[in-house]
């Protein structure tokens, strides 16, 4: 039986969903869909949930955080499990994003070795972030905390995390419903925030 050709991702096309509030995912079968959920997940800085295990050891510097080295690798990592929606289309369409200096990688490394990460999609004063991994206790946490200060430091004002998980949820994200999230969409869209 002949395999199915994988659906191709433009770049461009991307930016301009994230733009209105949509984002793709891939099916098993390598095609791809757009999503707007309703209510919409987001971080608000102020509510990041630091545990006192997390705090202690982002506090012994246990890992070096890292920005943008190893973008690619991150979202191969992300994409390593039995279910994902990053397929080779995708890493193709965000790694010219990274090159074009919109999508971001913020990365947990110990000995060398990458054992975190997660990535994302900076549109002016929006994040969207996408996925992340850890194969070491709290390392994609702690990037996580990384991000939101550099996020805060930089003025964005939205922090989309797409859908609520359970995950997300103990870190402090929350929902709100569609038509807040495109309010605060077009706010953030206003800044000229710079990674």
């Amino acid at each position: 039986m002949p395999k199915k050709k994988l659906q191709t991702l433009d770049p461009g096309l991307v930016i301009q969903a994230y733009a209105q509030g949509i984002f793709p995912m891939a099916e098993p079968d390598g095609r791809i869909y757009w999503y707007a959920p309703d209510p919409r997940a987001i971080l608000e800085h102020a509510n990041l949930h630091i545990s006192h295990s997390l705090r202690a050891t982002i506090r012994k510097g246990v890992y070096e955080v890292r920005m943008d080295t190893a973008f690619e690798a991150v979202m191969r990592y992300c994409g390593a499990r039995t279910e994902t929606w990053i397929n080779e289309a995708f890493i193709a369409a965000y790694t010219i994003l990274y090159r074009a200096g919109l999508a971001h990688s913020v990365e947990a490394w110990k000995d060398g070795m990458l054992v975190g990460g997660l990535y994302g999609v900076a549109l002016r004063g929006a994040f969207m972030g996408e996925s992340m991994f850890s194969h070491a206790t709290d390392a994609s946490k702690v990037c996580l905390v990384a991000l939101v200060e550099h996020l805060k430091v930089r003025g964005y004002t939205l922090h989309d995390t797409q859908f609520l998980t359970s995950h997300l949820a103990s870190l402090g994200a929350t929902e709100i419903p569609r038509y807040e999230y495109e309010r605060r969409l077009a706010e953030a869209l206003q800044l000229d925030c710079t990674w």
